[in-house]
């Protein structure tokens, strides 16, 4: 018979999500993911498989996660602030003490996606849905007046999706809330008439 689990899965996988988007896949260690998650190497094999798919059902629990909050954001009214409320979101922890760990999607688009299909299909899958919610938002906007401009909804969308990674990548960087507020000010004017 064998013995009850005695840890929250749950918890233990956001623990290994967090040591993964902290350091990346590859110098995230064994060592690292048992200390990260508290658990014992036969548990967190027994219960997660191996790294790889620790590291894979961590990084769909980051997604679903963005992926409600974004939906969430993104319903509000106005949709023009919902839209800003989203992105500025984004980068609330920009000027605090902890790492700025940026997008784990967007980290992965860099790190594993080039080489690994399972990991770029899902930051593909991430892109793709962030514009559909934003296309969505944005012809609401239209809609009710928040949003001026008269191009289609779904290009703004993409236009406003491929500014992500670059915000993310600035953020990273060491931009200034400031610095990063003055550039989606500059992206958002793609929204006026």
């Amino acid at each position: 018979m064998s013995r009850p689990q005695e840890f929250d899965t749950t918890e233990a996988l956001h623990h290994a999500m967090r040591a993964f988007w902290l350091k990346g896949y590859e110098a995230t260690s064994l060592t690292d993911l048992l200390a990260a998650t508290g658990l014992s190497k036969s548990s967190l094999y027994a219960t997660f498989g191996g790294k790889r798919d620790l590291f894979l059902a961590a990084f769909d629990a980051y997604r679903q996660a963005r992926a409600r909050d974004a939906h969430r954001v993104l319903r509000q009214q106005p949709a023009r602030r919902a839209i800003e409320t989203f992105f500025h979101s984004l980068f609330a922890d920009v000027n605090s003490d902890e790492p700025m760990l940026g997008c784990m999607s967007i980290n992965q688009a860099v790190e594993l996606a080039p080489h690994d299909p399972a990991v770029r299909q899902r930051v593909v899958e991430d892109l793709q849905q962030m514009e559909l919610v934003l296309t969505q938002a944005i012809g609401r906007g239209q809609q009710d007046g928040s949003v001026a401009s008269l191009r289609p909804a779904r290009e703004l969308a993409r236009l406003l999706v491929l500014a992500f990674p670059g915000l993310q990548v600035m953020a990273r960087a060491g931009y200034t809330r400031q610095q990063l507020d003055d550039a989606q000010q500059l992206l958002f004017t793609c929204l006026d008439g």
